[in-house]
């Protein structure tokens, strides 16, 4: 399953305790497998400040998972016609320590081996400050995704909206990649070709009276030059005086003169055109280089591990470096933009629900700061419901009415910004990995 619970208990012996019986009894009964969560002391401030960081972080948390669910759709719109390929660019990159950053780190190795990076947002910085942090690096990664899909939705228009005229009939479809110089008298102070239409069941009329429509028409010049289910599409050559004369008596007999006067330069913009659009929509996605090359790699090959709680030699879902070496070449810039950017907004998701742990359980279980994060990975979606019913057996002491049912509706918990339905007697967080669903 891609669905985590990220829980917390005071960190006292009584329920130190407790977290060693809550593992023991989910790992003997198969319910989900369970990692420590590292989470840095914060510099706290006041009570009072905690309380509306936790209204920010809600909120936060709310438009990170919004801002990396959209740039995850947005690989699938790019890739087309590769879109099952689309969950082996949603990866974490340089998310772990500082000798994996050169590894492609899948999204539940990732949150299962979680480590707070202190470079990009230090401890030691007032809680206010790393908030504001990562929510000015969230805002300016949701500004450039709007800016860049923007522009690829023009593109994607504009190209929809030539190759709609290439697909239509003979009475409304482009002509300039049909036609040819050679299918028009051209430069020619008299003599002027026309391109008809004509029903299929009329192909016999049209060469019968075609000389006849009007004076002044060139014998033997009419050729067929493509056809459809419906009709054909011919030439005819007459003198430039007896257009609108030709057109009349063309009508009553149903045959339609397209209005198409060949222009060899507007006919090669066109084309230029379109074969631009269809270059840069393929670029967006194609034509880039592989992180790690054969033999570039600075590191043995080696797995990437986390440290389960109780079960410490259990592997993580990871690729080694060779692994990733025969990965093909072929990412534009979009889509290379996309990978690395879906790889920041999704870390730093993850460092706000590290945030909201801490701050929700200082507001839980008051100071000084002592409790323990534990990350749950629910191993079958029906096995959920039994393991609520022991998290909550196990610490029905921190809070007697929330373990017995979910509270009441119209009870609000002051400094809580938990849904009643999801209030327990431990401090919980859902984590949902199924990007693409």
């Amino acid at each position: 399953m891609s669905e985590f619970w990220l829980i917390s208990a005071p960190g006292d012996k009584e329920n130190v305790q407790a977290l060693e019986r809550m593992n023991t009894v989910t790992s003997k009964s198969n319910l989900s497998y369970n990692t420590k969560f590292a989470i840095p002391d914060f510099k706290v401030g006041t009570l009072d400040s905690l309380v509306g960081l936790s209204d920010e972080l809600g909120k936060l948390d709310t438009f990170a998972e919004s801002l990396i669910r959209r740039m995850a759709q947005s690989v699938v719109e790019v890739m087309e016609d590769s879109k099952g390929k689309a969950q082996e660019h949603l990866l974490a990159n340089g998310g772990l320590k500082e000798k994996m950053k050169c590894l492609k780190i899948d999204l539940t190795s990732f949150v299962t081996h979680f480590e707070w990076d202190m470079a990009k947002y230090p401890a030691k910085q007032p809680l206010v400050s790393v908030v504001d942090t990562v929510a000015k690096q969230l805002a300016q990664i949701e500004m450039d995704l709007k800016s860049r899909t923007a522009a690829y939705n023009t593109l994607k228009t504009n190209l929809e909206n030539l190759e709609k005229k290439s697909m239509g009939n003979l009475f409304t479809r482009t002509l300039s990649d049909i036609v040819s110089k050679e299918d028009f008298v051209l430069d020619s102070e008299y003599l002027i070709t026309l391109l008809v239409i004509v029903p299929k069941p009329n192909y016999s009329q049209w060469q019968k009276t075609y000389e006849s429509l009007s004076d002044m028409v060139v014998p033997r010049s009419t050729k067929l030059i493509t056809e459809d289910k419906e009709g054909g599409l011919f030439t005819v050559t007459l003198f430039r005086k007896v257009i609108e004369d030709f057109k009349t008596k063309a009508k009553e007999n149903k045959f339609t003169v397209r209005e198409f006067y060949y222009d060899e330069k507007e006919i090669k913009r066109e084309r230029e055109e379109m074969a631009r659009l269809l270059s840069d929509k393929k670029q967006q996605y194609q034509t880039s280089c592989v992180a790690l090359k054969k033999g570039s790699s600075t590191f043995p090959d080696h797995k990437v591990k986390v440290t389960p709680l109780g079960n410490p030699d259990r592997p993580a879902a990871g690729q080694t470096d060779r692994e990733r070496e025969s990965e093909g070449e072929g990412e534009g810039p979009l889509l290379r933009w996309l990978k690395v950017n879906f790889s920041e907004a999704f870390i730093a998701w993850i460092h706000v629900k590290a945030l909201r742990v801490f701050v929700e359980s200082v507001l839980r279980y008051g100071l000084p700061v002592n409790f323990q994060a534990v990350l749950l990975q629910p191993l079958k979606k029906s096995s959920t419901k039994r393991l609520r019913e022991v998290l909550n057996s196990v610490f029905r002491h921190l809070d007697e009415v929330a373990a017995t049912s979910i509270l009441d509706a119209s009870v609000e918990i002051p400094g809580l910004q938990l849904n009643n339905q999801d209030y327990f007697p431990y401090v919980y967080f859902h984590i949902d990995l199924s990007l693409l669903d």
